[in-house]
């Protein structure tokens, strides 16, 4: 599936052909850190396939629990995550991209969840809470 997306100001904008199949929300205390939220959805980019079109991120580091180093890169003017992948040789073989920046979003329903064990547990069951359609 051929997607495209851009962070919330517009100055980044990407594209790539992403596994609908594949789609993953992460629970780890990273993911929950770097996006402000309780988790991070996420879809890999079919290798090869990525490509910013406009813009460049900002690249922040991080090394996470087994060791393994992750480029985190964002919007250097909204700071709206893009993307998260590997540091060094294996730079292009994982990009994780932000499923929330995708236009076709609603199409990539997840299929698996990980790191559970750092899951907040109201997160699981929200059907209790009132909803509004707006604000």
């Amino acid at each position: 599936m051929n997607i495209d997306g851009k962070c919330h100001c517009g100055e980044i904008t990407f594209r790539a052909e992403v596994n609908p199949d594949h789609v993953i929300v992460c629970h780890c205390s990273d993911c929950q850190a770097l996006s402000g939220s309780p988790y991070r959805t996420v879809v890999p980019a079919v290798e090869g396939t990525f490509q910013i079109e406009k813009g460049n991120p900002k690249i922040y580091v991080k090394t996470i629990e087994d060791g393994v180093q992750r480029a985190q890169a964002f919007c250097p003017e909204c700071g709206s995550p893009i993307y998260s992948a590997p540091v060094g040789e294996a730079a292009m073989q994982f990009i994780g991209i932000r499923v929330g920046l995708i236009k076709q979003k609603d199409q990539l329903k997840p299929n698996k969840q990980i790191w559970c064990r750092s899951s907040i547990g109201w997160v699981q069951d929200l059907s209790d809470v009132p909803r509004s359609e707006t604000e």
